[in-house]
């Protein structure tokens, strides 16, 4: 069975394929920033690809347009960042809100709210919930999760760069929200916002990826291995794992304006003019690479700075997560459990800074200050349903990092 809505704003609901056969449960959300419509495009053209080809479904297809009105007027937002509302605190407070009191992006996270709870208790899982995404700037495609082990083993199956670590630096994004539910949970970021090659990108990403999730079989896909070529030269055969190190942040009022020319992974050196920021230069404060530089008028975010993670530490991080580690980390002076449930701990700031930041995220922690003497330190491994994708083929794959 298939549902589909065509036109932009007329539903929620970009198409529902529910298949004959037992199957995963994947869930596409395009245009939660109303800039970037280049996923929601993608969605509509994958499903039109499947309903016309006749391709057998197992489990169940989902595409979700994030911010309708947003998308209507072609701005990242009307109100505020939809994809920064989606904390336990902020959207009890939206709940809580009356009617009158809603502003846009409120309304919006509600009806994706409902939607999500809706799916969550009607269809079973695995589920697997994946975000499109352009940026500003020129770029090449990548991938952006945070750092549980069933997020990065299905993001290697696919050739492009992996970015741990947005979750230390951003606070709601809708995959975060997620991922805390122990879901597995992938951005998807495919070109600059105008470019037909945004859409390409994230065409070809989600053919794979319903074919890698087990929704459709690849034999079934017409061009299948073409699209994993697209994605690997677009990619300029760049699939290495980066660490995000800095964001630069940006208040509302203040004045932004990044130097021209630059592309995500552009390499910068110490010293190197960035941007300009109430009308004061902005250097680069070590040699890394440039992610994410902001050449639109809306956005909290100026830029990023990433560096490549070793595969040492990688394969290390496996290592310690396996033996379970983390979980000695309470009987260190100066760390307690904030919420064992959920694998927070409370941190010192003065072990925080003899436990250099590195070693925490090899055990699968993110840092969030607090105050000026506590870190709360939070792991995405903890909560992570791991047994729900423990029978998938890419889960027990041992070459998948």
């Amino acid at each position: 069975m298939i549902i589909m809505e065509d036109q932009i704003g007329r539903s929620r609901t970009i198409g529902h394929l529910k298949g004959g056969k037992v199957g995963p449960t994947m869930i596409f959300f395009g245009g939660i920033h109303g800039n970037e419509p280049s996923g929601e495009q993608a969605i509509q053209e994958v499903f039109k690809g499947i309903a016309e080809n006749g391709i057998s479904v197992n489990g169940n297809i989902y595409g979700i347009r994030g911010n309708v009105a947003a998308l209507l007027a072609g701005k990242r937002f009307l109100d505020r960042d939809l994809n920064r509302l989606w904390t336990e605190e902020k959207i009890e407070k939206i709940k809580a809100k009356s009617k009158n009191e809603l502003l846009n992006e409120d309304k919006e996270l509600l009806s994706i709210y409902q939607i999500l709870s809706d799916i969550l208790k009607t269809e079973s899982g695995p589920y697997y919930f994946i975000d499109f995404h352009t940026t500003s700037s020129k770029t090449l495609p990548f991938i952006t999760i945070n750092d549980a082990m069933i997020n990065r083993k299905f993001s290697k199956l696919f050739p492009v760069p992996i970015i741990l670590g947005i979750e230390e630096y951003l606070e709601g994004p809708l995959l975060s929200y997620i991922n805390e539910q122990g879901y597995l949970s992938v951005g998807f970021e495919s070109g600059q916002h105008t470019a037909r090659e945004a859409v390409d990108n994230s065409i070809a990403f989600m053919w794979l990826a319903l074919a890698y999730g087990g929704a459709l079989k690849s034999t079934d896909i017409v061009g299948f291995e073409g699209y994993y070529r697209q994605l690997k030269n677009s990619a300029k055969e760049n699939a290495s794992f980066f660490e995000i190190i800095y964001r630069h942040p940006i208040e509302s009022g203040e004045k932004f304006q990044m130097q021209p020319g630059f592309q995500s992974f552009d390499i910068v050196n110490k010293g190197k003019v960035l941007a300009e920021h109430n009308d004061r230069a902005v250097l680069a404060q070590q040699k890394s690479s440039i992610f994410m530089p902001l050449y639109q008028s809306q956005g909290e975010d100026g830029f990023f700075l990433i560096r490549k993670t070793p595969k040492f530490a990688l394969w290390l991080s496996v290592l310690f997560r396996k033996i379970r580690m983390p979980a000695l980390l309470p009987i260190l002076p100066g760390v307690s459990w904030a919420n064992k449930n959920n694998g927070t701990l409370l941190v010192n700031e003065r072990t925080a800074r003899f436990m250099a930041k590195p070693l925490f995220h090899l055990l699968g922690y993110r840092n969030r200050v607090i105050n000026k003497s506590e870190i709360l330190m939070t792991s995405r491994e903890a909560t992570a349903k791991n047994s729900m994708y423990k029978e998938t083929w890419w889960y027990r794959n041992k070459k998948t990092v």
